[in-house]
C-alpha cells in the first residue's frame, strides 16, 4: 500500500472520519484528502507536509518518522519519473544514430525485444507464484517467548513483508517500507499472550504467538523520576501528590486490546496498545487528555475515585479531558 492508503486504512480501522481527524489534528480536511490520495502536488511546501504527517501520526498513534520516511520516498519517486518524462521529451529532437543494418536489422531487434519481454514475464510470474504459494515472512526480534518483563509495558519489534497487513492482538499496526514494525504494549501483571498476525496481498497468513510474564514494579509516582517505592510508601506518595495539586489518572482495559494515546500537560506520555487487564497510571499538573480506540472498554480512576468507562459506546473516544474542574 502507498502512504495514503496506509493512512486511510488506519483511520478507517479506528472508525474516525476525515472531519474528526481534521478537528483532532487542526489540519484542513482538503489537505488530509490530498495526503490519503497521494496528491502531493496539491499540498503546500515540504516543511508543512512533514508537520501534517507528525500531527497525523500522533493522532493515529503511529510512528511519525515512518510516515515522513514513506512520504519522502514516494515524492522522490514521483519527481524522478517527472524528470525522466521531461528528458524523454527533449530527446525527441535529437538526431537518431545511424546503425548499420548489416549488424542490427529490424527483425533482429524485434526478436531481441521479444526475448527480453518473455524473459521478464517468466521472471515476474515466477516471483508472483512464489509469493502466492509462500506464507508471508514474520520474524519477532523482541520480546522473547516465555520471557519475564519488569515493568508494565513491552515493545514488540519485528519484520514482515513490506506489502503485508500486520495486526498485534487484532489491532492494525503500521509497517514501514522495509517491513519493520515497532509497537509498545501495556502488560498486566502475570502471563500476557501477544499474537502477531501478518497477511500478504494473496491472502496468505502467518501468526506468531508469544507469552511474556509481566512483573510490575511496586507502586511509584508516574510523574516523577524517583523510580519504584515500596507499598508502605504508596499511600503517602498519593497523599503528597494531592497536596501538591497533582492530577492522578489510572486507566484499565477490559476487554482488550485497546489502542491508547495519552497527553499530560500537553506532552505525549503514552501511545500504544493496552492488553486486556492492563493498567497504566499518569500524573499531571493541569490537564490529562485521553484518546481511546474503544471507549466502553476503557475504565478510568481519577484522583482516587472510580469514574467508570470513558463512553457507553464501543467507538473511538477523542480528547477526553481530565483537569482540576473534573468531578
Amino acid at each position: 500500500m502507498t502512504l495514503g492508503e496506509k493512512l486511510r486504512h488506519l483511520r478507517e480501522d479506528r472508525r474516525i472520519t476525515l472531519l474528526e481527524a481534521s478537528r483532532g489534528t487542526k489540519i484542513q480536511v482538503r489537505y488530509l484528502e490530498f495526503l490519503e490520495a497521494g496528491d502531493y502536488d496539491s499540498l503546500p511546501a515540504d516543511v508543512y507536509v512533514r508537520g501534517f504527517l507528525r500531527s497525523y501520526g500522533d493522532f493515529l498513534g503511529v510512528d511519525e518518522h515512518i510516515l515522513v520516511k514513506l512520504y519522502e520516498k514516494e515524492k522522490g519517486i514521483k519527481e524522478n519519473l517527472a524528470k525522466s518524462r521531461n528528458a524523454g521529451a527533449n530527446n525527441r529532437f535529437v538526431s537518431p544514430v545511424n546503425i548499420s543494418s548489416f549488424v542490427f536489422t529490424p527483425k533482429k531487434l524485434a526478436i531481441a525485444l521479444l526475448g527480453l519481454l518473455v524473459a521478464s514475464a517468466i521472471f515476474y510470474l515466477y516471483r508472483e507464484v512464489g509469493s502466492f504459494s509462500n506464507d508471508p515472512r514474520l520474524i519477532i526480534f523482541s520480546p522473547l517467548n516465555n520471557s519475564e518483563i519488569s515493568g508494565n509495558s513491552v515493545v514488540v519489534d519485528g519484520v514482515t513483508d513490506k506489502d503485508s497487513k500486520l495486526f498485534i492482538n487484532g489491532q492494525p499496526i503500521l509497517v514501514d517500507d522495509e517491513g519493520r514494525f515497532r509497537e509498545e504494549l501495556t502488560l498486566q501483571s502475570g502471563v500476557n499472550t501477544i499474537s502477531v498476525h501478518s497477511e500478504n496481498k494473496f491472502g496468505k497468513e502467518k501468526t506468531e504467538t508469544i507469552s511474556v510474564q509481566g512483573k510490575h514494579e511496586e507502586a511509584s509516582d508516574p510523574g516523577s523520576d524517583s523510580g519504584s517505592v515500596d507499598n508502605s510508601q504508596s499511600s503517602s506518595s498519593s497523599s503528597s501528590s494531592s497536596e501538591n495539586g497533582k492530577l492522578q489518572l489510572e486507566l484499565r482495559v477490559d476487554p482488550g486490546p485497546v489502542w491508547m494515546n495519552v497527553e499530560a500537560d500537553g506532552k505525549l506520555v503514552f501511545s500504544g496498545t493496552m492488553l486486556a487487564g492492563a493498567v497504566q497510571s499518569f500524573s499531571a499538573d493541569d490537564k490529562i487528555v485521553v484518546n481511546s480506540g474503544r471507549g466502553n472498554a476503557t475504565f478510568v480512576r481519577f484522583n482516587g475515585k472510580d469514574a467508570g468507562a470513558l463512553s457507553a459506546d464501543p467507538g473511538v473516544v477523542k480528547d477526553a479531558v481530565f483537569d482540576k474542574n473534573t468531578k
